[in-house]
C-alpha cells in the first residue's frame, strides 16, 4: 500500500501542488464579496439596477460581481461594490 504523499501537509500546499491555489483563493474571496452584496440587496430591498446606478459599473460588470463562481471582476469594481454596501475592501499581504 502506497503512502499518501499529502499526509501531514496543509491544504494550501496540496492546492499549490495541484496548481490551483491562486484560482481557489480568488474564487473564495469573490464568493464572500458576492454573498455580502447579494445579502445587502435582499436585506435593504435594493434592485440590481438601483445598485448599479449607485456604484456605476456596467450591467455585465455587476452580473460578474454577483456571480460567485466568476473571479473575473476588477479590483475597482470590488472596491465600489464594498463602498456601495457601506463597507471597505481591505487587502493584506501575509
Amino acid at each position: 500500500m502506497a503512502a499518501n504523499k499529502h499526509l501531514g501537509s496543509s491544504f494550501d500546499s496540496f492546492l499549490e501542488e495541484e496548481g490551483v491555489l491562486d484560482e481557489v483563493e480568488a474564487i473564495a474571496i469573490k464568493r464572500v464579496l458576492a454573498s455580502e452584496v447579494a445579502a445587502y440587496l435582499v436585506a435593504n430591498d435594493v434592485r440590481k439596477a438601483t445598485f448599479a446606478k449607485r456604484i456605476h459599473p456596467s450591467r455585465s460588470q455587476l452580473d460578474r460581481l454577483l456571480d460567485a463562481e466568476n473571479p473575473s471582476v476588477t479590483l475597482q469594481t470590488m472596491v465600489k461594490a464594498a463602498r456601495g454596501i457601506g463597507k471597505r475592501l481591505e487587502l493584506r499581504l501575509g
